[in-house]
């Protein structure tokens, strides 16, 4: 039976707190003898061995008063916060929130907080870092993979800031053999999957594309926060709609048309789809789709931190081809990779399951 993956955290918000109680509710099924086939919202139960459960949260580091220097179990369910409390019984967990990276000059190697978040991740002795804070802050994204890189911890990005698309940054990981996951994750049944698959759709049918947009509602900090920084957000849409091909060029992405309080943590998105048909006759589709925010994103950070972790244990560096699929913006793009590439990068992580291999956090 594989290790837990000893994670830490950037940011412990919703995406977090959908993760930890979403591990322990399947460690509450695994228990009760639920087959691991039967678990809902599953594509793979296991990734290199490990399971969605084998998660031990380690560490942790936000800014929000409400979080700093709680307990880690107080801090996920803590305010702004806002997703939905599950059935399931939490562990309290025996460390307390660290004050993270807050300013562009603590981002910065030689800074105190710097220094103070790597040693917090080699005393921990975490095997991945994720980070999972809100959109547009690129130097806190450099930040965070700079201070994993050093502590020799593999870095998960599920945001949009460039991070393994970064040739600089995907080669310092490289030559240090560290993995590097990134960037910003594909959401379970996101706006974009969905949105990409229609205008697919349309080409394959050989209607011809007159114009799209799509347009994303929330109530979550998120949300909030993509109202004035979503900019690089609207880019990596973009990028996810392309990756078969789909010319974008008419196409209108909005990452946050609305923070709408009272939708909490669900997404509201509305797609609109305008084609000519035979003798340029006219084609329109219009599709709402509601969706569980977090639990969108926590269905895929699963995988994504199980691939670095897998990785990590096998001494692979750099960006592992398993992430691509899941990812909007992976480091090379789409393109780059087939889907023999990633099914093979699956089968080469598998080989911990038959493998005595030491996972990389026991020897820290």
């Amino acid at each position: 039976m594989a290790e837990d993956i000893r994670l830490a955290v950037a940011g412990v918000g919703n995406n977090i707190s959908a993760l930890f109680q979403g591990a322990e509710l399947y460690r509450k099924m695994y228990r009760d003898g639920v087959d691991e086939a039967e678990f809902p919202g599953i594509k793979r139960a296991r990734v290199g061995g490990i399971a969605v459960s084998d998660l031990a949260f380690v560490a942790a580091f936000d800014v929000h008063p409400n979080k700093l220097g709680r307990s880690f179990t107080e801090a996920v369910l803590a305010e702004p916060n806002n997703y939905p409390r599950l059935d399931v019984e939490l562990p309290e967990v025996g460390f307390t929130v660290q004050a993270g990276l807050a300013t562009p000059e603590d981002a910065e190697p030689g800074s105190a907080a710097f220094r103070a978040t790597v040693d917090e991740l080699r005393n921990s002795r975490a095997e991945v870092l994720l980070y999972s804070l809100p959109t547009g802050l690129q130097w806190a994204a450099d930040g965070y993979a700079r201070a994993a890189l050093e502590a020799n911890v593999a870095f998960v990005n599920c945001t949009p800031e460039v991070v393994a698309r970064s040739p600089e940054m995907l080669a310092a990981f490289q030559d240090a053999k560290v993995p590097l996951v990134g960037d910003d994750l594909a959401s379970h049944l996101g706006t974009s999957v969905v949105h990409r698959a229609l205008l697919g759709l349309l080409s394959e049918r050989g209607l011809t594309l007159s114009s799209s947009y799509q347009l994303n509602f929330g109530g979550n900090e998120d949300f909030r926060n993509l109202r004035e920084r979503g900019a690089s957000k609207r880019q990596s849409k973009l990028n996810a709609l392309a990756q078969e091909g789909v010319d974008t060029s008419n196409v209108e992405v909005i990452p946050s048309a609305g923070f709408v309080p009272h939708l909490k943590d669900n997404k509201v998105a509305m797609l609109n789809i305008e084609g000519l048909g035979w003798a340029g006759t006219p084609v329109s589709l219009d599709l709402k789709l509601k969706v569980q925010d977090s639990s969108n994103a926590a269905g895929v950070i699963i995988d994504l931190v199980r691939i670095a972790a897998a990785s990590s244990r096998l001494g692979i560096s750099g960006f592992p081809p398993a992430a691509v699929r899941i990812l909007k913006s992976p480091a090379g793009g789409h393109t780059s990779y087939t889907a023999e590439d990633v099914e093979e990068g699956f089968r080469q992580l598998d080989r911990l399951e038959s493998e005595d291999i030491v996972p990389a956090a026991s020897a820290r």
